[in-house]
């Protein structure tokens, strides 16, 4: 195996494939490129979230009977990835539909398999644009 990263091209469609997959309720494949090790930094300031296994546990609806992640366009900088999302949800209890948007960084490791995810909300565009390695 290479110790330099997949071409951009490849993680940008390993990404694609990944929200199709969770927007399909495959969960399953939708994790299946994360590092054993990997971190999400959810937006906000909450806790961080280590594991596959727990970050696929997560994934399991709870608060929203269900929700869907539009990638609306992907920003490549080495082995991150920037990417500008739609989330439309809809409330279990409530049945309140939300609309948002949000921005994620994605970093892959040398193997390819993604080793963290941080999540920004929409008025964070310049923090993600800063962790994704991109400048102003």
């Amino acid at each position: 195996m290479s110790d330099n990263p997949p071409a951009e091209p490849d993680l940008v469609a390993e990404l694609r494939r990944g929200y199709a997959a969770f927007n399909s309720g495959d969960f399953d494949s939708a994790a299946k490129y994360f590092a054993p090790d990997i971190e999400l930094i959810p937006a906000g300031g909450q806790p961080p979230i280590k594991g596959a296994e727990a970050i696929r546990a997560w994934m399991e609806p709870d608060a929203f009977e269900w929700q869907v992640f539009e990638a609306l366009d992907f920003t490549a900088v080495g082995n991150r990835i920037l990417v500008r999302l739609d989330i439309r949800a809809r409330g279990s209890g409530s049945g309140i539909e939300l609309e948002f948007v949000m921005w994620a960084v994605w970093t892959a490791g040398a193997d390819g398999r993604w080793v963290r995810v941080e999540v920004f909300q929409s008025h964070e565009e310049a923090e993600a644009r800063r962790a994704a390695g991109l400048t102003e």
